[in-house]
């Protein structure tokens, strides 16, 4: 017979045996760190590189609000960036299949450092919007060749059963980024913006030293050269996949009517300056960070198209509930909200995209991906901003904006079902090619070269 004191120890243990499970449930997932050196340094670059960008994400837009007192100029700023972004996707997704990764990243990763080092020395001297815009695309477009690279080098240095972990991580990483840069950025903006863009080009140079230490990045040995051709083959790819096309679709339609950020700058400046204007570029960090840190869950989700869509509607609610926001404390809320539903739909996307993709068109599909993600923003900024401008009124522009978010989820999902029907344990959905050689909801129509390949997961490469 058990004695009191044994049971009472015994159902402590078990107590303390589901708390330590239900941790581990929740907790990050570290694996893909634990066991890749090379996707560690791919990962301290990463991070260092993404709290420079964040930091010139808060002093871009106040320099230009500063300016030009206007929040259309602050949305035309972010919508110079589109032409970048097409560009250096294209572009980048076509080097990412064909040169050596690692020293593409360090070329583009110097080249943002001299734009960092051109937009410090413009604000210590003449003080030109037009040198604010010039900077700005050649930062965006350097940033954008080298994400390509960074994206394909991620299923190489993995192992496939780790990528849901690595998604996460990137989720988490961009999420700490996108909390702690605008912050320090506020902060370092209340000593000014050289201040501001010093800092950043640092950090910026200090993500060169992971970068390099790499061990080298050799493309396929039968990749594709560069070419016009090569470029249109991962649109093909694309338009034969309607699951990953309505990833695309769905994003951008969720950041072309739901972006508000081209409207801060107007609301800091009535409620307190730089700071609150860091505060509010890092509020979605917030609910980002919740999601990152517990993440685990996502591995034992299969319909990662169904979570996409529902996180996108969530997204467009919580950006009309930040609209409606009667203070500041409700404002961070809501735009926290926004932030996880956008983390959770990102994790979903990035781990659809690594687990069904083919190798010999990674570099080309991330390019896809890029613009799919970086166009929508911009151009959701000049619309908020031209709405806000018009009306007269930042509410109406957000609120409509979180709204046709959300029908535009609902509209990708009737057109494109095979996105909502996607499941990651269906033998295509999983990697494995069928017996024509076609991949997982390719068409008719795909190219023929790409569904050629049947190696969509390498080896996890050198460690």
């Amino acid at each position: 017979m058990t004695s009191e004191p044994e049971r009472a120890g015994q159902e402590g243990a078990g107590r303390r045996s589901v708390l330590a499970k239900m941790t581990a449930a929740l907790a990050p997932d570290l694996a893909p760190i634990r066991h890749s050196r090379a996707y560690r340094l791919l990962y301290a670059g990463q991070s260092a590189n993404q709290v420079a960008l964040m930091i010139c994400f808060v002093a871009l837009p106040y320099q230009a609000y500063e300016i030009s007192r206007s929040s259309l100029v602050v949305g035309l700023l972010s919508f110079t960036e589109v032409v970048p972004v097409l560009l250096s996707g294209l572009i980048g997704g076509a080097l990412a299949d064909a040169v050596e990764r690692r020293k593409l990243i360090v070329v583009t990763q110097v080249a943002s450092a001299l734009s960092l080092a051109g937009l410090t020395a413009n604000a210590l001297t003449v003080r030109q919007l037009w040198l604010v815009f010039l900077f700005a695309a050649l930062l965006t477009g350097s940033n954008g060749i080298a994400r390509p690279s960074v994206e394909v080098l991620v299923p190489k240095l993995v192992p496939r059963d780790d990528l849901p972990g690595a998604a996460a991580l990137a989720a988490l990483l961009g999420t700490v980024a996108n909390t702690a840069g605008p912050l320090i950025g506020g902060g370092l903006l209340t000593g000014g913006l050289p201040l501001a863009y010093g800092a950043a080009a640092a950090v910026c140079v200090v993500a060169l030293v992971p970068f390099a230490r790499m061990p080298v990045q050799a493309p396929e040995p039968d990749a594709d050269r560069p070419s016009l051709r090569g470029m249109t083959a991962g649109l093909r790819y694309a338009r034969g996949r309607p699951d990953l096309l309505g990833t695309y679709l769905i994003d951008i339609g969720a950041m072309l009517f739901g972006a508000p950020y081209a409207v801060f700058p107007q609301l800091a400046a009535g409620l307190g300056g730089p700071a609150v204007l860091g505060l509010l570029f890092a509020a979605p960090g917030f609910g980002s960070l919740a999601v990152s840190l517990t993440s685990s869950w996502t591995r034992h989700v299969r319909h990662h198209g169904r979570g996409i869509a529902i996180a996108v509607c969530g997204w467009g609610m919580a950006i009309a509930a930040f609209g409606l926001a009667p203070d500041l404390p409700l404002a961070v809320l809501a735009l926290a909200v926004a932030g996880g539903a956008d983390s959770v739909s990102g994790l979903f996307r990035m781990t659809m995209w690594n687990q069904s993709i083919p190798a010999r068109v990674r570099g080309r599909m991330a390019g896809l991906e890029m613009i799919s993600y970086s166009t929508g923003e911009p151009i959701g900024n000049l619309e908020a901003g031209a709405v806000a401008t018009l009306t007269g009124s930042v509410p109406v522009a957000v609120v409509s904006g979180g709204l046709l978010a959300i029908a535009g989820a609902a509209v990708v999902s009737l057109a494109l079902p095979a996105l909502w029907r996607y499941d990651a344990g269906a033998p295509l959905a999983a990697g494995q090619a069928d017996r024509t050689g076609t991949w997982p909801g390719a068409g008719a129509e795909a190219d023929p070269a790409v569904l050629a390949c049947h190696h969509c997961w390498p080896d996890s490469g050198s460690r």
